[in-house]
């Protein structure tokens, strides 16, 4: 009767299991429809869809607030900072310390970042996007 136990256990934790990862799995395609429909939203907007680059390079620009401009290579690279620092202070990693003399944003880390491949930090950043454009009532 143990024995008839355990097994149980171990199956009712394997179909725990099962349906953790199957749930993360519904999470992780939730999200890309929710980021799908965020870049159409763009592209009806601003006529581009735009990809992970472009919607950092858009949210940099409103949060410079400088308005539509002429941006050279590292201004861009510098918007896309802005950008990344904007999204993750929701978390809680950064916190912008204000203005510098030219009107630039500058942040400052306040904890360490999670250790990510490649798609789970694409995912982390596109989680945090998604928050950023609902609390501006975009989406």
């Amino acid at each position: 009767m143990a024995f008839l136990t355990i097994q149980y256990i171990k199956f009712s934790i394997a179909g725990f299991a099962l349906a953790y990862l199957c749930s993360m799995q519904h999470v992780t395609e939730d999200l890309q429809v929710r980021w799908l429909k965020l870049r159409i939203k763009l592209k009806e907007r601003y006529g581009i869809k735009p990809d992970m680059d472009g919607v950092l390079f858009l949210i940099g620009i409103q949060e410079l607030g400088t308005g539509k401009q002429d941006f050279d290579k590292e201004q861009k690279q510098d918007l896309m900072h802005i950008a990344v620092c904007t999204l993750l202070a929701q978390s809680g990693y950064y916190i912008n310390e204000g203005l510098d003399e030219e009107g630039w944003p500058h942040f400052k880390q306040l904890k360490p970042l999670p250790e990510f491949n490649t798609y789970e930090q694409e995912n982390f950043l596109k989680d945090h996007a998604l928050l950023y454009f609902q609390d501006l009532g975009f989406i």
